[in-house]
């Protein structure tokens, strides 16, 4: 009889042991992270390797995108200058930091008469 009793709780534990390992296997809808969390990463990530890219430091980077989280600009940043490291890849200047100077307007011929002019609409009391 004792021999019996070891046995069933032997087999009790050998279940319980099986259960547990089934379910840990398991993903419970809920628990995971928040996607709208996993997205924002992302999209810090994607920030900081576009701004490597660009050739862009990471303080502008981070001037430039104050809302994205600091840290995984930097984690972008850092995957794409090891990236660019291994395939020996040139970066792209950024557009918007080489704009164009629009050049200055030249001044109307006849000099300074045309700032002293009463504007249009305007009558002269005499």
């Amino acid at each position: 009889m004792p021999y019996r009793r070891f046995t069933l709780r032997l087999l009790r534990l050998a279940l319980a042991a099986a259960a547990l390992a089934a379910l840990a296997g398991c993903e419970i809808p809920g628990l995971g992270p928040d996607p709208r969390v996993v997205q924002r990463e992302a999209e810090a990530k994607a920030i900081g390797g576009a701004c490597r890219h660009a050739l862009r430091g990471l303080e502008d980077c981070f001037t430039l995108n104050p809302k994205a989280a600091k840290a995984q600009v930097f984690a972008g940043w850092k995957e794409m200058d090891q990236y660019m490291r291994e395939n020996k890849l040139e970066g792209a200047p950024s557009v918007l930091t080489q704009l164009e100077k629009k050049p200055a307007p030249t001044p109307a011929p006849g000099g300074d008469a045309a700032e002293h002019d009463p504007p249009r609409g305007a009558r002269k009391r005499g």
